[in-house]
């Protein structure tokens, strides 16, 4: 966690908390400039949450949340940020999350499946419907990581999380922004795509972006990239800054 050193724990500081957790990928604290300059120096703190699935201790901590485990992974990101409340850190409403592709299973299963937690929810380039992730482009090639929804005792677990089917009418979410590109030819665009649809079916408000160019990275050009880390910021301080 970087936080303002001088700033009270009153429950008040606007706090963005980031996760991954899976494919053994290592999420250690690395120079951001643009959370730097466009969050923490106005007054933010940020949060890596390395939560099971990740590789920073090891094969164990990813094995730990394989397949019909994988609920574990998200119970580790819900228990960081209920930590960070009770440590005054921050509060739900200053509080928002961030993940993209594996980390976008992440984020808009947590929104579905604790829309107290948290007040903004960015989740970019994302997997959601998983019960047929293993249909489009590379995903076939994850169910050493999800499952395989063809086998019906995968199905059953993994629908048990799965954001898009598990989106309830009536529920107070707060209002994402989803964001994916036209070329991404890792995670389909459709992901996205069905989640805002299901959402304005049910009348919840959500903010919605899919840029022609970049693919999955998002990275390809420099003034596309610096306008894309904008809008995650402007929609972060809007939500969670006075």
């Amino acid at each position: 966690m970087v936080r303002p050193k001088a700033a009270a724990l009153d429950g008040q500081i606007p706090t963005l908390m980031y996760g991954y957790g899976g494919f053994e990928i290592a999420k250690p604290p690395i120079y951001m400039p643009e959370a730097g300059k466009l969050w923490m120096a106005r007054g933010g703190a940020y949060v890596i949450a390395n939560i099971r699935g990740g590789g920073e201790f090891g094969p164990a901590w990813h094995q730990a949340v394989l397949r019909d485990k994988r609920q574990l992974a998200f119970d580790d990101f819900a228990a960081v940020a209920r930590d960070l409340t009770a440590r005054g850190i921050t509060s739900p409403r200053r509080l928002g999350i961030y993940g993209r592709s594996n980390g976008g299973v992440l984020t808009s299963v947590s929104m579905t499946q604790h829309p107290e937690l948290w007040n903004a929810v960015v989740i970019e380039s994302p997997l959601i419907d998983m019960l047929r992730y293993h249909r489009l482009p590379a995903g076939a090639s994850w169910i050493g990581e999800y499952g395989d929804p063809e086998v019906a005792e995968d199905y059953a677990f993994i629908a048990r999380y799965s954001a898009y089917q598990n989106l309830k009418a009536g529920t107070a979410y707060p209002e994402a922004y989803i964001t994916t590109n036209t070329r991404d030819d890792r995670v389909h665009p459709g992901h996205a795509r069905k989640f805002a649809a299901a959402l304005e079916a049910m009348g919840v408000p959500y903010i919605y972006y899919e840029p022609a160019a970049g693919g999955h990275a998002n990275d390809a050009d420099p003034q596309l990239n610096a306008a894309r880390w904008a809008r995650h910021y402007v929609y972060l301080m809007q939500r969670l800054m006075d």
